[in-house]
This record gives C-alpha cells, sequence and structure tokens, in this order.
C-alpha cells in the first residue's frame, strides 16, 4: 500500500511539472485587447514557440523596448497579450509601414495589434516584434 502511494505522488508531481512547463496563466492588464479580453481576465495559455503561430492567434509576449541598434528587447517582467498580425514573409499591414518601412516582415519577426488600435502599445509603435519574446499563445479566457 505504501508503495502505490509513493507512486501515486511521483506521477502527481510529473503532471505538476510538465503542466507547469506547458500552461501558464495570465491576467489581462489595460484595455488594448477590448473587446475579446478585459483588464483583470485570466488567460490559459499554451507556452510554444513561433513556429505554430498563425496570423489571428493571441499571443503572450514579454514587453518590448527600443535598444540601441533598433533591436527589441523585454524591458521588464510583464507579458503582454496582443493578437498576430503578420508571421515572417508576410505583407506589412499598412499601419505599422510608417514605423518598419520595409513590405514584408522581417525572418523571426511578428506583428501583432490590439485589438482596441486607440489604447493599445503594439508594433504601429515598436515595429516587429522579435519571435523570441512569445510566451505563448491563448487558449482561453479563464474568468
Amino acid at each position: 500500500m505504501l508503495a502505490w502511494t509513493a507512486v501515486l505522488v511521483v506521477v502527481a508531481g510529473l503532471v505538476l511539472l510538465w503542466l507547469r512547463r506547458t500552461l501558464a496563466v495570465v491576467v489581462v492588464s489595460g484595455v488594448s485587447m477590448e473587446p475579446a479580453f478585459h483588464a483583470s481576465d485570466r488567460l490559459l495559455v499554451r507556452r510554444s514557440g513561433p513556429s505554430r503561430l498563425k496570423v489571428g492567434d493571441v499571443v503572450v509576449f514579454a514587453r518590448p523596448s527600443r535598444y540601441a541598434g533598433e533591436e527589441l528587447l523585454p524591458v521588464e517582467e510583464r507579458w503582454m497579450v496582443k493578437r498576430v498580425a503578420a508571421l515572417p514573409g508576410d505583407p506589412v499591414p499598412g499601419s505599422v509601414l510608417p514605423v518598419v518601412a520595409q513590405p514584408r516582415v522581417a525572418s523571426g519577426r511578428l506583428v501583432v495589434l490590439g485589438d482596441n488600435p486607440g489604447a493599445s502599445y503594439d508594433s504601429r509603435q515598436f515595429g516587429f516584434l522579435p519571435a523570441a519574446l512569445i510566451l505563448g499563445v491563448v487558449l482561453r479566457r479563464m474568468s
């Protein structure tokens, strides 16, 4: 009986570890994704790299900041939520062209836009988002 309990504890621990590495919960801050998501909504996020992204996916990423040499790097441990508007090789949306001055999205980069353009800090301000900053894709709202 003790052996089965130990096995169950180990299995439960492994499942929890796997879930923690696969999923994350992020709380929305601000109104940039309204009406889809509102401030204080809790989102379930599947941690994944940029290789499986599609235009229209809602992603969570580290907040970028402009850095010398035009490279974007995370500025703080604050997550942002935006919708993917263009992937590498796609035409750059017109609202972003004045910022990037390139007709196509560069390799390893994305264009992300908030659903509420009047209240969103997104690719219209910071240009291409390095795909390496992506935490994952929003699966669903939890609250």
